[in-house]
């Protein structure tokens, strides 16, 4: 007769223990065998190692798939996985079932967008007449308006940007240009910006953005952010991409083509259009079903 998963589980359990793993890690991989086995009695199987297949393994990951969260399933297949190892190293299995069973990958969690009310406390932030008030203001304003990211801004010279025509000239990943485009109050406030650039001791350098040791860099993006993120109340971490998030999203929102995006993002891939756009999905199709009740209308 085969042996019962449960059984060969305390064993694993035993192996663990000696192993030095954590008692923590013995009781998730004792989880995810506990719940194949109740999985295999509830499809009138016995809960033994012959019916620990490869088929069989895929239908209950399917299953879980359907009922729990992307990162339980990477759970649960990690633990069945290094189950069906140890069995394979105690020669009980000859070859490991989950061969060819690729790992769960867990979607990244929404990266949340900033508000009206968020971005307008950031702006007030840097009210003010100083360099810094200037460049700052500037940095978050093309932030906002062009999504661009926090390589690109750094990578901006003083000859990329056209304030008539309201757009700048960007060097994206894999060294492609694209053009992306400003309103009337981040040009405003990039000239005023240039005007107190002219006084700096780096204003010789190409860079766009300098500060007291030159050029500005990423790290240096980052703390400004920090900085007017703090004076503005805002108290979840404040970082380049959220701007980018924001970005895409007001775009959509507003009608926004996604091959436009892509273009104005310098994405290559549609992949990237689900990611972005997946920061405040809900929002905007409730807004879209608004505008589209046909029910209003008549």
């Amino acid at each position: 007769m085969a042996e019962l998963l449960e059984d060969l589980s305390a064993s694993f359990s035993r192996h663990l223990r000696a192993e030095g793993r954590a008692p923590r890690t013995a009781v998730l991989y004792g989880q995810s065998i506990r719940f194949y086995g109740n999985w295999l009695t509830k499809q009138g199987l016995e809960p033994t190692v012959d019916n620990l297949t490869r088929d069989l393994i895929r239908e209950w990951l399917a299953v879980l798939h359907e009922t729990n969260a992307a990162g339980t399933v990477l759970t649960r297949w990690r633990g069945l996985r290094r189950f069906c190892g140890w069995l394979v190293a105690e020669e009980i299995l000859d070859a490991h079932p989950m061969k060819g069973i690729t790992q769960p990958t867990p979607p990244a969690p929404p990266v949340p967008v900033l508000t009206d009310a968020d971005l307008a406390a950031l702006i007030k932030a840097c009210k003010g007449k100083t360099f810094r008030d200037r460049r700052d203001e500037a940095v978050i304003r093309l932030l906002l308006d062009c999504g661009v990211r926090v390589s690109e801004l750094v990578g901006l010279r003083v000859s990329d940007v056209d304030l008539d025509a309201e757009s700048a000239i960007v060097t994206g990943k894999g060294s492609k240009v694209r053009a992306v485009y400003f309103g009337a109050r981040t040009s405003q406030a990039i000239d005023r910006y240039l005007r107190e650039r002219r006084k700096q001791r780096h204003a010789h350098l190409e860079a766009l953005f300098i500060g007291e040791r030159g050029a500005t860099t990423d790290f240096g993006v980052r703390e400004i952010l920090k900085v007017r993120g703090a004076a503005a109340g805002i108290t979840d971490r404040l970082n380049p991409h959220r701007f980018r998030h924001t970005f895409a999203h007001d775009f959509l929102l507003a009608g926004g083509q996604e091959r436009d995006l892509k273009r104005l993002a310098g994405w290559t891939s549609d992949a990237m259009l689900e990611r972005y756009g997946a920061s405040a999905a809900d929002a905007r199709a409730k807004e879209a079903a608004t505008r589209l009740r046909r029910g209003d209308r008549v």
